[in-house]
């Protein structure tokens, strides 16, 4: 009985060459799909309010600003655009309520700055709650 001697097997080895290919291909697919965020630049989307009538409020003082930065409390012309004056104005207005909302009701035109006077005015004289009128988009 002849027996065959075994033939000499090679041993598997593992080709990493098509598998950096594979990896490089997918990274590169990364790189060009990806979308990075910009910090350098601000983009302000301004909202619309469509929303229902607000409620009435017992204890709110109003005050408008106009496009020429002209300030009224309550309907009364303010002298003076400073934010002692309407501090004082506010105070007056106020009278003996708590703690009033104050409903600043600006013109599309006006400053911002003037607006900031009304808060800055707002917040000396101890009126924390502030809000905004809009006009509902046509």
């Amino acid at each position: 009985m002849k027996f065959r001697t075994r033939a000499f097997r090679e041993e598997p080895e593992i080709n990493f060459i098509p598998l950096i290919d594979v990896l490089l291909v997918i990274l590169i697919f990364l790189m060009v799909t990806t979308t990075y965020s910009r910090f350098a630049e601000l983009q302000i989307n301004l909202p619309t309010a469509e929303a229902g009538k607000a409620p009435e409020r017992p204890e709110q003082i109003d005050v408008g600003v106009d496009a020429k930065g002209n300030y009224t409390v309550n309907k009364v012309a303010v002298a003076g655009g400073n934010a002692a004056a309407l501090g004082a104005a506010l105070k007056t207005a106020a009278g003996d309520m708590k703690d009033p909302v104050v409903v600043i009701n600006a013109d599309a035109n006006a400053a911002h700055q003037a607006v900031v006077r009304v808060m800055e005015a707002a917040q000396r004289t101890g009126y924390a709650r502030i809000t905004f009128t809009t006009q509902a988009p046509k």
